[in-house]
């Protein structure tokens, strides 16, 4: 699977910013801005969300806006990727994440990938994942990633596995839920 990944130099008065844009058959991902706020309110409060990933406490698009702030914007500066916003090409239409994320206790970064459910089994996470694992081996120059999910998380590991991760342990996350540990 191709895509296309392009990094724009964007000026506001006297700052620059870059933005990163991938493309591939029938999806866009790009950076997450404050502006989709009202989506991550969504996303985060679906119950593919709630059940595989956990309540993050986003109750208004107010919490959105500052857990994206604190989550998301920072690793694009800290780290040079983080989350994307999946959208159609055909229509523009929000239907899920995927990216990249740098945890303090994992080496390796991370990919992680979540859709409303109405875009299940249609093959856009794993289109949109495999871009972001494209991303990373040739524009980041990452050669190791890493996967985490739930055990009884059965779509992911599937998902994992296509991706050519391999299970390698377990991983103890910040609350102390263990967690399936997969990498490439």
């Amino acid at each position: 699977m191709n895509c296309l990944a392009t990094i724009q130099l964007i000026t506001f008065g006297f700052s620059e910013v870059l933005i990163m844009n991938i493309e591939t058959e029938r999806l866009e991902l790009r950076e997450y801005t404050l502006s989709d706020a009202p989506f991550i309110y969504k996303l985060m409060n679906s119950e593919g969300w709630l059940k595989n990933i956990g309540d993050r406490n986003i109750k208004t698009i107010e919490d959105a806006e500052a857990y994206m702030q604190k989550n998301y914007l920072s690793s694009y500066e800290k780290h040079g990727f983080g989350p994307y916003l999946v959208t159609l090409k055909l229509d523009g239409a929000p239907i899920g994440s995927a990216g990249l994320y740098k945890r303090d206790n994992l080496q390796h970064p991370d990919v992680g990938f979540a859709f409303l459910a109405e875009y299940g089994g249609k093959g856009y996470a794993f289109e949109a994942s495999s871009a972001v694992m494209q991303f990373a081996s040739e524009n980041l120059k990452l050669q190791t990633i890493v996967g985490i999910t739930l055990p009884q998380n059965l779509s992911s590991i599937k998902l994992l596995k296509k991706l050519g991760l391999s299970e390698v342990g377990i991983y103890t996350y910040e609350d102390g839920e263990e967690l399936l540990l997969f990498s490439n």
